[in-house]
């Protein structure tokens, strides 16, 4: 990886990191330089049109990276009860030992914007359907029929979202348990 592309991934990275924790708005570009341990000149020579063109290229980075991880935990088990709760359960450890949405979810940057920057919403919902759809393929292996195993997929997705909110916010897993159960009860009334 030549020293160019390094030093924009690494703005990518750190933007990608502090969106998820703080927030776009409370996030400051000379942040980011700090933490990616760039050149001021590199913010605006990668990324012309500033924080909100980088913070698109984090949103789709942490989408990548959320999917990446999805994709393998979803995967570890045949059986889609057993394969989501095994993710909520990996959330659960990620809040309990770090505390933070960092690599779990952008709740934060699509909360933040969906009333004020039209771009960053977007791509949010665009990273959402995603996840969605992750849910339903899975479903869908597993005999589900498509439209069914589609409308649960945004549900599951929904209510994975909402638990990890109020997690965070009660500062306590409960809410991602009594999810995880439920869904579990959900899935199997269709099994």
């Amino acid at each position: 990886m030549n020293s160019k592309t390094n030093s924009r991934e690494k703005m990518v990275a750190a933007a990608e990191k502090l969106f998820q924790i703080k927030g776009f708005n409370a996030t400051g570009l000379n942040e980011i330089l700090k933490e990616s341990d760039s050149p001021k000149g590199s913010l605006y020579y990668y990324f012309p049109n500033g924080k909100e063109e980088l913070a698109l290229v984090a949103i789709e980075s942490a989408g990548k990276h959320i999917h990446n991880k999805l994709s393998a935990e979803l995967d570890k088990y045949s059986n889609p009860i057993l394969a989501i709760q095994y993710v909520i359960k990996n959330i659960i450890e990620a809040l309990n030992i770090e505390g933070k949405l960092e690599g779990i979810s952008i709740s934060l940057l699509a909360l933040e914007n969906y009333l004020s920057n039209e771009s960053l919403r977007e791509s949010c919902k665009k990273a959402f359907i995603v996840l969605e759809d992750m849910y339903a393929k899975k479903l869908i292996r597993s005999g589900f029929p498509k439209k069914v195993a589609q409308e649960l997929g945004m549900v599951i997705e929904a209510i994975i979202e909402g638990a990890i909110i109020v997690s965070l916010t009660k500062k306590d897993t409960t809410s991602l348990l009594g999810a995880s159960n439920q869904i579990g009860i959900l899935l199997s009334h269709y099994i």
